[in-house]
């Protein structure tokens, strides 16, 4: 499953969404408003309370999976998007849950922060108390390379145990007792509309033959051009699911796929995700946790 140095990859690129001024100006406007009549604490207890937001089980049965991975548990969070309605201490109650679920690996899609990096600083300590015993994995989104100061994000979350994938792949050997042992590559995708540089055959320069890959990408669009042989899954988010799913308003988001999409051998997984941008509001869009997980076809 080596990607060969001369072999010619998919230009998976995005073109980055743009919005005018004016527009810019009315989301800012709306924000400041909704965050000085307690939008933050009108949002945590509305779609961040025991309750009040989702744990998605998408089960992914992979033919021919190795015995050691049956069973095995993922769980993804993404578009975080700390600022004016998600800060420290907000996401308690998901991490809790979380941790419950006993996931071998979770998975971290991107967009931390709005507007600046300083956004997802208070995010860290939470995010610090996921435990997964294969780790957690992370890459970026569109809105994290603000000022480009997204390596100290890194910093940060390396010294608590989070390793950020930019185009990169991770191996985890899987001791399945009884079942024998198999290998999970993850790799990770800078973002497709921001990143400087989206390099696909780096990210999968080291996955081998036999090795079961998940693939973190916070942009969806680009799925297709990563699906393939061997490649059980696709964890993407950034759509929010639409956050507001009402005529005009879905529209004013990426576009959404849907959160489930079968791509030949590989499944994509978008993720509604568990913060907001804009107003803290989610209607038909709850905030959500994907659990995946991998079963013998």
């Amino acid at each position: 499953m080596h990607v060969a140095a001369h072999e010619k990859q998919p230009d998976v690129r995005v073109a980055p969404r743009r919005f005018s001024r004016a527009r810019l100006a009315a989301f800012r406007a709306i924000e400041r408003a909704s965050a000085l009549l307690g939008g933050r604490a009108f949002y945590r207890a509305r779609h961040l309370a025991p309750g009040r937001f989702r744990v998605r089980e998408e089960r992914v049965r992979v033919p021919g999976l190795p015995r050691a991975l049956d069973g095995l548990r993922v769980a993804q969070l993404s578009d975080l998007h700390g600022g004016s309605f998600l800060g420290g201490g907000d996401l308690l109650h998901v991490v809790e849950a979380v941790n419950a679920l006993d996931p071998h690996a979770v998975a971290l899609t991107g967009d931390y922060i709005t507007h600046a990096i300083e956004d997802a600083f208070p995010l860290v300590e939470d995010l610090a108390r996921l435990r997964a015993r294969h780790g957690v994995w992370a890459v970026f989104g569109n809105h994290d390379y603000k000022a480009r100061r997204e390596g100290e994000l890194v910093a940060r979350l390396a010294e608590r145990g989070v390793r950020f994938l930019r185009n990169e792949c991770a191996r985890v050997e899987v001791d399945g007792g009884a079942a024998g042992r198999a290998w999970l590559a993850f790799t990770g995708l800078e973002d497709l509309e921001e990143g400087k540089r989206i390099d696909l055959a780096a990210a999968r320069a080291d996955v081998r033959p036999g090795d079961v890959e998940l693939c973190l990408c916070h942009n969806p669009a680009g799925a297709r051009w990563l699906a393939r042989e061997g490649c059980a899954a696709i964890l993407a988010g950034h759509t929010h699911g639409t956050q507001i799913d009402w005529p005009f308003l879905r529209t004013l988001g990426p576009k959404h796929p849907g959160t489930r999409l079968q791509l030949g051998p590989t499944t994509l997984l978008v993720s509604r995700g568990l913060g907001v941008v804009g107003a803290p509001l989610r209607v038909g869009a709850p905030a959500e946790v994907v659990l995946l997980r991998l079963e013998r076809a």
